[in-house]
């Protein structure tokens, strides 16, 4: 390759990162260059860690023979065979001795000391590369501190200096696209993870600035756990997470099966929205909500019971009305969130389903704009003053189908903590 190739290259790959192209067509068009270029590329891998509540990187490959996954995830890299895997690679070798490069030209004889090199061996390849380019300690993002890639080639001489030299020069610049990319991919899984997918829209859009807010009508969910204060009170400390998370997850996915966006998590309470444009519409998504809860309630609550584990139900308000949507609070420290009298009402609702021994209520407002269930009965139990709220509200609730439960199942040592009706908050 002579330097008006790598010159051409290395100037497509800046153009792909300023536009923040996906990573894996990054890697493919930069090895197909690359080839065409003369430069004999069979077999590449790329991997840089991410942020993600499950993830910890995520890897790109491409292969000039085969058809490969070109994008793929990997989990944590420091327990089971993982763990193993990565302490007999080439990259966990320029790890621990700081190194930057590191070659074995296993067509030739060479030691096949590291992980897969036996089975590229195998598979025809003759020389193998592996590279680090490490980024500055203060542009870390959680664990994505460096970009990791080999390099293989089927060529019979393997590969020549001037290829080495090409490849020096150009994979810091496809490790600064690819790394554009991955930031770009990582603030929109940030915003979505604490935000939830409208407002990390909203906020991605730029619409950050403070007291930006606006007034919208929609359907407004709060719901909580039955006897969560009571039943964490007798869990070992280690099994008080899992068991939120547990619940947490059927809420949230319920809610977001159906097309409603949660906004905040409050201990064990969920506060979320559906905003369609069509009220019968938004009430017909948070109705749907419901009933998958309950579907994952059914499940989850078997699952816990038959290893032993506690078990709880949800308690849920439904309620309508107009709120302000968007930023709310200091210069420096902003919350994207709803406020108004409606949002106040309907965690009041919610409270008071442990009062009436009722999973679901509702308000009259939601209950005339929303379309009748067709599986089960709308019953008014009477108007209730809620705290804080200066006129009584008539409040409806859904009659259970026959096979429906409204106690779930408890191990005997946390019945007696789930009688008393008196309020968790």
């Amino acid at each position: 390759m002579d330097r008006t190739e790598i010159d051409r290259i290395a100037a497509w790959l800046t153009t792909q990162g300023l536009k923040g192209t996906d990573e894996g067509h990054i890697l493919q068009g930069f090895c197909e260059r690359c080839v065409a270029a003369g430069l004999p590329i069979s077999r590449a891998l790329a991997l840089i860690d991410t942020l993600h509540p499950v993830y910890e990187g995520r890897a790109f490959q491409w292969d000039s023979r085969e058809e490969v996954d070109s994008v793929f995830d990997y989990g944590p890299s420091d327990e089971g065979n993982a763990a193993e895997n990565w302490k007999r690679s080439a990259f966990h070798h320029l790890r621990e001795t700081n190194g930057d490069e590191i070659r074995r030209r296993i067509g030739f004889g060479e030691p096949l000391d590291f992980f897969m090199l036996d089975t590229l061996l195998a598979a025809g390849h003759r020389d193998y590369v592996a590279m680090i380019h490490r980024f500055a300690q203060d542009s870390h993002i959680g664990e994505m501190d460096c970009f990791y890639s080999n390099w293989v080639t089927t060529d019979e001489e393997g590969f020549a200096e001037e290829h080495l030299a090409a490849l020096r020069s150009l994979v810091p610049v496809l490790a600064l696209a690819i790394k554009a990319g991955s930031l770009n991919r990582i603030s929109h899984t940030i915003a979505r993870v604490y935000l939830g997918e409208d407002a990390a829209t909203r906020v991605l859009q730029g619409r950050i600035s403070r007291g930006r807010a606006e007034r919208i009508s929609a359907v407004l969910w709060f719901s909580d756990l039955q006897s969560f204060t009571r039943i964490t009170e007798s869990l070992a400390p280690d099994d008080i997470i899992p068991f939120l998370n547990d619940y947490a997850d059927a809420v949230i996915s319920a809610i977001h099966e159906a097309g409603g966006n949660v906004l905040k998590l409050i201990g064990d309470g969920t506060l979320a929205i559906f905003k369609a444009e069509d009220r019968e519409e938004a009430c017909r998504q948070a109705l749907r909500a419901e009933r998958l809860l309950r579907a994952k309630l059914a499940v989850l609550n078997a699952e816990r019971t038959a290893a032993g584990r506690p078990t709880t139900l949800v308690y849920l308000g439904l309620h309508i009305g107009d709120v302000f949507y968007g930023n709310i609070g200091s210069a420096d420290r902003l919350d994207f969130t709803v406020i108004g009298p409606a949002v106040n009402e309907v965690s009041r609702i919610a409270s008071l389903c442990r009062f009436v021994d009722r999973p679901v209520l509702m308000s009259s407002p939601f209950v005339s704009a929303a379309p009748p269930p067709s599986d089960r009965e709308v019953v008014s139990i009477g108007r209730y003053a809620l705290r804080g709220v200066k006129l009584a509200q008539e409040l409806f609730t859904l009659m259970p189908r026959p096979e429906e439960a409204m106690e779930p199942r408890l191990p005997d040592s946390l019945a007696a903590l789930t009688s008393s009706p008196k309020n968790d908050f």
